[in-house]
């Protein structure tokens, strides 16, 4: 069983039916126009992660804290729905986390969180998970919102001291981040306990200190990247995958190994859920390879590394067809 902890929320989706109308130039939409209407959609980076294995067909379960008002019940919903594992769900009165998604001409989404006093916060470390469990994931706005943040970061440090294969999306939402320094350390003390981390071009950058601002001396570039996940890899994780958008993956390995793989093609809807789709699809087929331990990865050759990737590419790409975070089920993406 493959283990998922972090935040179920609420996405509100602007419609692309009531979008705003333009204002004469054609150029921008007409002031005091009507709003386009939002869609609550179930979401959060480690609850679309669960849905996505669940829907491959990998045995999954959703390690969290959700709300009992009504999205809570609709997220549980939805887990279920997609043959996920809800016995380690915590319950609460608080109410869901809402996230209102901002989604440009290309379709990348950025989002405003309403995230203080809800139920997905207060999460408390539970009790060991389950013999059966031989991976975890983990990631996005949980290891970041206190105090459930440092109940996530334990569980990662116990389960991988037991010999759980873990992996690590960080995920950044910058504005969740009051102290960017901090949390830089603070993600660099999670690397000797990840086995799998996986990220984006962007988050890379992020996390290396790039932009303005104390810490911010790396530079952009693909190369930079590379640079800063090679550092990375020789703190602990046993392989390293660096997303490139529509341009594909890379994976980095101990040792020099690196391969990059193209994306798929697709007319894009939005990419919301698209990088969930790929710790998804990731961690399913390196169970495929009977490869969910450290040793076992390190096993892996280019042929396997290459239909890994692939996978998780095509993946991705059923889920950037489609508007929302809609994973794929397992035949959408037979080979």
């Amino acid at each position: 069983m493959i283990v998922v902890a972090g935040e179920a929320l609420i996405d509100l989706v602007p419609s692309p039916q009531t979008s705003l109308p333009p204002s004469p130039d054609g150029d921008s939409p007409a002031p005091g126009g009507p709003l386009p209407a939002l869609l609550p959609r179930r979401g959060g980076g480690p609850y679309n992660t669960a849905v996505a294995l669940g829907r491959l067909g990998s045995p999954a379960a959703f390690c969290s804290r959700i709300s009992a008002d009504a999205f809570g019940e609709a997220l549980l919903d939805g887990l279920r729905a997609g043959g996920v594992d809800t016995s380690l769900v915590q319950r609460g009165s608080e109410p869901t986390t809402l996230a209102v998604a901002d989604i440009s001409p290309d379709g990348s989404a950025g989002y405003g969180f309403y995230a203080d006093g809800t139920a997905d916060r207060l999460f408390a470390l539970p009790p060991a998970l389950p013999a059966a469990v031989r991976a975890l994931s983990l990631g996005t706005c949980s290891l970041v919102l206190e105090p459930g943040a440092s109940a996530y970061e334990s569980l990662l440090r116990r389960e991988a001291g037991r010999g759980v294969f873990t992996a690590l999306d960080p995920n950044i939402r910058p504005g969740l981040i009051p102290d960017p320094d901090a949390y830089r350390a603070r993600f660099r003390s999670w690397l000797p306990d990840v086995a799998l981390l996986k990220l984006s071009e962007e988050d890379a950058l992020w996390l290396a200190g790039s932009g303005e601002g104390p810490g911010g001396a790396v530079g952009g570039g693909r190369d930079a990247v590379l640079a800063v996940a090679k550092e990375w890899l020789a703190a602990g994780p046993a392989a390293i995958v660096l997303t490139h958008g529509g341009d594909g993956l890379t994976v980095l390995t101990p040792g020099g190994g690196e391969l990059t793989v193209p994306g798929e093609r697709v007319t894009v809807v939005d990419t919301i859920g698209a990088g969930d789709t790929v710790n998804a699809a990731l961690l399913h087929r390196l169970d495929a390879h009977d490869a969910l331990s450290r040793t076992a990865v390190a096993a892996l050759g280019t042929e396997d590394w290459h239909d890994i990737l692939r996978f998780a590419a095509r993946a991705a790409a059923v889920t950037c067809s489609r508007a929302g975070a809609e994973p794929p089920f397992a035949a959408d993406v037979a080979a």
